[in-house]
C-alpha cells in the first residue's frame, strides 16, 4: 500500500492503527487451558489405554467422534503388530485429523494416545506390572491437541495441519528396544506419498513444574524447527522453554526424522511420576497445557 505523504489526522491515525492490529490478531489468545485440562480428564476417565485394553477401545470412539466434530477428514490407519515370539498380537490404530487439504505446505503435529502396561519405574515393585494411568504421558500432548481442533476448522493458519496421534509409542523397554514407538514408524513406513514440511511432536507437555529444554536429536536433526519454535514462545514471553539442550531421547519423531519430516520433540522430560502409578492428573496443570498451546498457535498463524 502507498500512502501518500501528508499529515495525518489523530482520527485517521487511529483508523490505520485499528486496521493494522486487526490484520494481526493474535490467536493463541484463544487457546484455553481449562478446557485442555478438561480434556485431559476425560481421556484419564476412561482408566489406562494401554493397547488391547477396554479404556484404548474407550478412547478411540471418544477421538474419532470428538474431531469429527471439526473435521469431515478423519480417518484410521490401522494396522496389526505382533513380536518376534508369536506371543502377543496386537491390533493398532493412528489417528489422523486434516485440516486445508488444499494446502500444499503443511505441518505435522503429532503426540501418542497410548498409555504403558506397566508401571515398571513405580518405587513399589509389586506395582511394576500395573498399568499407568498416563495423565502426563500421553493424555497431556492429545488434550493440547484437542483444543487445537476447533481453532483451526474456523480460522484458516499459515499452513494445511494433520493431525496424528500414534498408537503403541509406550510397549518398549531396555531388553525389548525393537516396541518402541511403533505407530509412528508404521506412519513413517506408509506416507504414501505424504510430505509436511516440519513436525511438532507433544509427549508429557503437562507437568505442573513445566520445564522444556531443547531434545538433542531434535536440535541436531531439525535445528530451523527448534529455532522457530523456541524464538515464538521467547515472543510469547513463556520462559517454560528453555534455551538449552538436555537429553537425547527416542521417541516418536526419530522415525518421522528418518523418513525425510524434520520433527522435533517438545517434551519434559524431567517427570517424576514417568512410568509410575503416580502419573494422574493432578500433576497436571491447565497453565502448563496452556502455554504449550499458545506456542503452537504462534507457530501455526504467525
Amino acid at each position: 500500500m502507498y500512502i501518500k505523504k501528508s499529515k495525518l489526522s489523530l482520527v485517521s491515525l487511529f483508523f490505520f492503527f485499528f486496521i493494522g492490529a486487526s490484520c494481526s490478531s493474535d490467536h493463541s489468545s484463544e487457546f484455553k487451558g481449562e478446557r485442555a485440562y478438561q480434556y485431559l480428564k476425560e481421556e484419564c476417565q476412561f482408566g489406562p489405554r494401554n493397547p488391547g485394553s477396554p479404556g484404548h477401545r474407550a478412547l478411540k470412539k471418544y477421538l474419532l467422534d470428538f474431531f469429527s466434530t471439526y473435521s469431515n477428514l478423519v480417518k484410521l490407519q490401522d494396522f496389526v503388530w505382533e513380536d518376534t515370539t508369536g506371543n502377543l498380537r496386537l491390533e493398532l490404530s493412528n489417528i489422523i485429523v486434516s485440516f486445508y487439504p488444499e494446502k500444499k505446505e503443511r505441518v505435522l503435529l503429532c503426540a501418542h494416545w497410548d498409555t504403558r502396561p506397566w508401571a515398571d519405574r513405580d518405587s513399589n515393585p509389586e506395582n511394576h506390572s500395573t498399568p499407568i494411568l498416563g495423565a502426563n504421558d500421553g493424555a497431556s500432548g492429545v488434550a493440547v491437541l484437542m483444543e487445537l481442533a476447533p481453532i483451526l476448522s474456523k480460522k484458516k493458519p499459515r499452513y494445511g495441519v494433520d493431525l496424528v496421534f500414534f498408537d503403541a509409542e509406550d510397549l518398549g523397554s531396555d531388553d525389548r528396544p525393537e516396541r518402541w514407538c511403533l505407530g509412528s514408524s508404521y506412519f513413517s513406513r506408509n506416507l504414501g506419498g505424504y510430505k509436511a514440511s516440519f513436525g511438532i511432536l507433544l509427549d508429557m507437555v503437562g507437568d505442573k513444574d513445566l520445564q522444556i529444554y531443547k531434545e538433542g536429536y531434535s536440535n541436531h536433526y531439525a535445528k530451523e524447527v527448534v529455532d522457530l519454535v523456541w524464538s515464538k514462545a521467547e515472543k510469547l514471553s513463556i520462559s517454560n522453554f528453555k534455551p538449552e539442550v538436555k537429553n537425547f531421547l527416542i521417541d516418536d519423531h526419530i522415525s518421522l526424522i528418518k523418513a525425510g519430516i524434520p520433527c522435533i520433540d517438545i517434551i519434559d522430560f524431567d517427570y517424576p511420576y514417568w512410568h509410575t502409578l503416580g502419573d494422574t492428573p493432578d500433576k497436571c496443570s491447565p497453565e502448563s497445557l496452556e502455554k504449550v498451546g499458545k506456542v503452537l498457535l504462534k507457530v501455526l498463524y504467525d
